[in-house]
Formats: C-alpha cells, sequence, structure tokens
C-alpha cells in the first residue's frame, strides 16, 4: 500500500509535510479533506479524532504531528536528502528550530486567523493584534541567527527550512517582514524559490481566497 497524506493543499502544516515529501520524490497518494471528497473527511475522523491534519498512513501504521512524520518518512522511507542530520547535536539544533517557526511564527499566524475567523471585530483586532507583537519579537531573534546562511541552520535543506517555509509564507501575508530584517526577508524569497517549495505554495494557490486576513496580490 501507497503512502497516503490526509490534509488540505492550503493549510500551512500539510504544507510543510508535502515539502518533506516532494524534497525526496517521495511517492505518496494525497487525500484531500474537503467538501467534495467526503470519503476523505469520513476516513481522516475515523482514524484521527482529534481532528488535526495531516495524516499519513503508511500501510497499517499512521502518523501524527508533522515533525514526527517527518522524522518517521526519513526512517521509514529515506530518500537522498537527510532533513534531520545525523550528527545528533546539529539534529538538536534543527529540531529547535523547527519548534521555533512551528510555536512563534506559525501558531502565531493562526492566533491571528482564528480571532478573524470569528467574525467579531474586537476579536479580529485583538488577535491581530497579540500576533503582530509576537511575529516582530520572532523576527528580530531569526534575523540576527541568518548572516552567512543559506538555509535555516547551514548549508543544508533540513526539517527546520519544511517548518519556515509555510511559516514565513503567511506570517509575511499576516505582518509583513519589515525592511529591518534583510536577512529574514531574502531566507523567505529563497524559500519560495525552492523547487519542493514552490510545489507546496502552487497547490494551495487555488484557495487563497479562504485567507480571512485577506490574501496579498504577491508571492
Amino acid at each position: 500500500m501507497a503512502l497516503a497524506v490526509y490534509g488540505h493543499p492550503f493549510s500551512s502544516y500539510t504544507q510543510k509535510v508535502l515539502i518533506a515529501l516532494y524534497e525526496n520524490g517521495t511517492p505518496f497518494e494525497f487525500r484531500n479533506i474537503g467538501p467534495d471528497t467526503p470519503e476523505h473527511t469520513a476516513e481522516w475522523l475515523r482514524r484521527w479524532p482529534l481532528r488535526k491534519f495531516p495524516l499519513l498512513v503508511d500501510g497499517e501504521r499512521q502518523v501524527v504531528e508533522t515533525s514526527v512524520i517527518i522524522e518517521y518518512l526519513q526512517l521509514a522511507h529515506p530518500g537522498q536528502v537527510r532533513l534531520l542530520p545525523a550528527d545528533p547535536m546539529t539534529a538538536l539544533d534543527v529540531r529547535f528550530l523547527d519548534r521555533f517557526f512551528d510555536l512563534h511564527v506559525m501558531n502565531m499566524v493562526q492566533h491571528a486567523v482564528n480571532g478573524a475567523l470569528t467574525g467579531d471585530a474586537t476579536k479580529r483586532k485583538d488577535g491581530l493584534a497579540t500576533a503582530v507583537e509576537n511575529l516582530e519579537r520572532a523576527y528580530a531573534w531569526i534575523e540576527g541567527q541568518l548572516a552567512g546562511r543559506t538555509w535555516a541552520t547551514g548549508a543544508d535543506f533540513t526539517l527546520a527550512d519544511c517548518a519556515a517555509a509555510p511559516s514565513l509564507f503567511y506570517a509575511d501575508w499576516t505582518h509583513r517582514i519589515p525592511e529591518s530584517c534583510p536577512q529574514l526577508r531574502a531566507y523567505r524569497a529563497r524559500l519560495l524559490a525552492h523547487p519542493s517549495v514552490a510545489r507546496a505554495v502552487d497547490g494551495g494557490r487555488p484557495f487563497r481566497h479562504l485567507f480571512p486576513l485577506g490574501a496579498p496580490d504577491r508571492d
């Protein structure tokens, strides 16, 4: 049985896993969760009632949580690109930045999005304000880490970059990365030009109208 991924192409966390799969050319079947495919939704909920995606199914095994999915792929379906380095200390740096982008960037975007989805103007304003405050801190910190690096931790594309790409993609829509962060702006541009990332972004392009803060006419 081929690998199967349940998710949505506009979902940042689905994109994170898709980038890892595309990076290594790993064959899989994508099972979109949406109104046109109720059978996929029903199977996803049966397998993972916590209602979070993506979900990876590999034969009798199912794997959730994006970072765990990507590590599982490296163990069970390795490709030419090691997304988690073999050296334990280097791998720790990669895991840290993976968590940084998920927790301190993408979660802040989700906070703003959740406020907008309520339809309440006050909650929208408050959610965005909290996101902006936290994103400013995150942008400033990562700006100081990127000098001399092509990718998040150095010369190699890793799990951390799989996390950074969708996080920074949507974060810049939510609160524009300022000109005072030239390293971060250049890093985001490199990510969006990277083939596996560009493919994931293109997959979500038809759904941009769903972004409740208003998708900008760029990227």
